[in-house]
């Protein structure tokens, strides 16, 4: 699609956005733009990627990459990748990678990876993986349960419809010449163990 096209597409104050406030590589489906409070409209174009700035309101296909600031609203498909500022909402299919700051609200299909700060809420399918800030708890509406997580603690949730969750524990192995910590799990160590490795602690 041309600039002229897609100009059509992104509103700012109900106006179509001025063609000097944006660039449109039609190579590369990439759409750049420095201004805030956009309201775009990609809903049957895939894998395009945004570069914005904040209070942005996006409609798109899968697919899309989104490097954005602060306090935006995304409806998207599936597979897309979003690194945003904070206070973001998201409506988004499967498979999808989250890197946020703080106070973002996700609803979300299967498979996707959550990196966040705090005081966010997530509304997910099964095999999500989060790594998240303070101030977090797990609802779980397979079988109702409320989990309070501990800071600095990694749990795997236990399947579908079994209440509880598996800490997952680390042992430390110091390396005296390199003086290198390396982290690895209970599990993992004692499998290394069972292959005839010989750890020295």
């Amino acid at each position: 699609m041309t600039k002229k096209e897609i100009q059509s597409r992104v509103l700012q104050n109900g106006e179509p956005l001025s063609l000097d406030k944006f660039e449109w590589d039609e190579k590369t489906n990439t759409f750049s733009s420095s201004e805030d409070n956009l309201v775009l409209d990609f809903n049957n174009i895939d894998y395009c990627t945004f570069k914005t700035g904040s209070d942005c309101t996006f409609d798109t296909s899968f697919g899309c990459t989104f490097n954005t600031g602060s306090g935006c609203t995304f409806n998207t498909g599936s597979g897309c990748t979003f690194k945003t500022g904070s206070d973001c909402t998201f409506n988004t299919g499967s498979d999808c990678t989250f890197k946020t700051g703080a106070g973002c609200t996700f609803d979300t299909i299967f498979g996707c990876t959550f990196k966040t700060g705090a005081n966010c809420t997530f509304n997910t399918g099964a095999n999500c993986t989060f790594k998240t800030g303070y101030d977090c708890v797990v609802v779980r509406r397979d079988i109702y349960e409320v989990i309070e997580l501990v800071e600095g603690q990694k749990i795997k949730l236990n399947r579908y419809k079994i209440k509880g969750f598996e800490v997952i524990e680390f042992e430390v192995i110091e390396d005296e010449d390199e003086k290198v910590d390396i982290r690895i799990s209970k599990k993992s160590l004692q499998a290394l163990k069972d292959s005839g490795i010989t750890i020295i602690n």
